[in-house]
């Protein structure tokens, strides 16, 4: 019984992908789905083990207003694209909450300076290559420097303290939601198109979401 919700979180991982190339009525009507079944998966180790309540409850609340966020994106209307910015926006703040803390925790003015500058760089050099324009432009420069904080957050884990596994396992999940995000972005501004772009998209979405709630997990696992 232990395992069923992990069961039904790979069903509907399948059968959204499954969606994705053969039927999107099928991967629309699984989609809002996706992310509360991997939450209740996270509970459900959670009543199994020890874990830390704060970084469980900022986990599950990540997962949650990315399920919102999910929602959102079913539409490509402008009002409902930008509700879904907002919704994954406020999870990804969650997840600093989780990872900053940790990871920045005596950083000086030397090392902030350059990495605050570095990744303005970045997020300036992707939102043009990406030919982001118009009424868009300032929210996706605010989530981009997010995304990017949130890469920099797992990189100085992994860099900085002993268990590298986990950090690592954070980081991967960064960055392929950076990706995946990227990809969304391109379609949406016409810069990138081609025909399995909707299934790389949710497939590592998907992987991204699922790594960060196991590095999470490993996290408050850790500060029992």
């Amino acid at each position: 019984m232990k395992r069923l919700p992990f069961l039904f979180f790979a069903v509907a991982c399948l059968c959204n992908l499954a969606g994705r190339l053969w039927e999107p009525a099928l991967a629309a009507a699984v989609k809002p789905a996706l992310l509360p079944l991997l939450s209740v998966c996270v509970l459900t180790y959670a009543l199994s083990h020890k874990v830390d309540s704060r970084t469980l409850g900022l986990l599950v609340a990540a997962e949650l207003f990315g399920c919102a966020g999910d929602t959102f994106l079913l539409s490509s209307a402008f009002p409902m694209f930008a509700g879904g910015i907002a919704m994954f926006l406020i999870g990804h703040i969650f997840y600093l909450c989780i990872f900053g803390g940790r990871s920045w925790k005596g950083l000086g003015w030397k090392v902030w300076i350059p990495s605050v500058l570095g990744m303005a760089t970045l997020v300036a050099g992707l939102l043009a290559l990406l030919k982001v324009q118009g009424a868009l432009l300032p929210p996706m420069a605010v989530y981009g420097s997010v995304l990017m904080l949130l890469i920099f957050s797992t990189l100085c884990g992994l860099v900085r303290f002993e268990d590298k596994c986990t950090w690592g396992i954070l980081l991967c999940g960064a960055l392929l939601f950076t990706f995946s995000d990227a990809l969304i972005a391109a379609g949406t501004f016409g810069v990138a198109t081609f025909a399995l772009r909707e299934f790389v998209i949710m497939l590592t979405y998907l992987a991204a979401q699922t790594l960060l709630a196991v590095g999470t997990l490993r996290l408050a696992s850790k500060s029992i």
